[in-house]
């Protein structure tokens, strides 16, 4: 049964049981679908709960990753009042993947790699607006990325005392959560998993969830909760603000 196409242009079907997905790649992006399986076969090996892999095919014209479905409903589904019950769980969830060894992770999503990637993606004229600010959509994606580029010798600094294991895309979509006891059963869509600044995950998650609160106070409530959670005595948001300039010039 089909679900989606992502916005990877990846289709993902749900077997009839419910119990596991696949997702198809066409032969251009087979090798980021396997970059994925291997994300999810290292996660598991430390007790992440992630999909666990139970079949990868090789087709004329693609790939195929089969994994076991994670219970619950997307976290983007629930009402405000419930997210925020679920908040503290996916808080934790998070620092679980934050607190592995990063010395131990094969894979690099660092600034160096991401700055390359947004640079491309910029060259090409690739950039979709749909993903910038309202105050960014009329502004030339060369001049974004120039913006970026100036920040870019204090956030590698920064990147490298605090590299931790990151998701990549930490949004709403990808945790799920019960709907009964609305506490986090794991995280999916870990095509972008590997080495950075925390900070590129933490102002994902914060951003994405801006738009279901019912208003400022909840906003800086679920903001106060995620980095009590952990341990991040004060927040930097000039840091914050950085990787939320960043991201939207990585995707195309």
């Amino acid at each position: 049964m089909p679900v989606v196409a992502g916005e990877s242009g990846d289709f993902v079907y749900r077997r009839g049981d419910g119990r596991a997905y696949a997702k198809v790649a066409t032969a251009a992006r087979s090798e980021e679908l396997s970059g994925e399986r291997d994300r999810l076969l290292w996660l598991h090996g430390n007790g992440i709960l992630v999909p666990e892999v139970i079949d990868w095919q090789i087709m004329e014209d693609g790939a195929c990753l089969i994994m076991s479905a994670i219970e619950g409903v997307p976290a983007v589904d629930l009402p405000a009042s419930d997210l925020l019950h679920a908040w503290p769980s996916m808080a934790q969830q998070l620092g679980f993947l934050h607190a592995l060894d990063a010395d131990q992770c094969p894979f690099d999503r660092g600034l160096a790699t991401m700055f390359a990637r947004a640079a491309d993606v910029v060259g090409r004229n690739a950039v979709n607006r749909d993903f910038l600010s309202d105050d960014d959509r009329e502004t030339p994606a060369i001049d974004l990325l120039a913006r970026v580029e100036r920040e870019l010798a204090v956030r590698l600094e920064q990147e490298a005392r605090d590299r931790v294991v990151c998701h990549g895309d930490p949004c709403m979509p990808n945790f799920m959560i019960d709907p009964q006891t609305l506490r986090c059963t794991g995280m999916i869509d870990l095509g972008r998993l590997g080495t950075a600044d925390r900070y590129s995950d933490l102002a994902l998650m914060t951003a994405n969830a801006r738009e279901i609160w019912a208003g400022p106070a909840q906003e800086q409530r679920a903001r106060a909760i995620l980095f009590e959670t952990l341990g991040i005595a004060a927040p930097d948001r000039a840091r914050l603000d950085f990787y939320l300039r960043l991201d939207p010039l990585t995707w195309g």
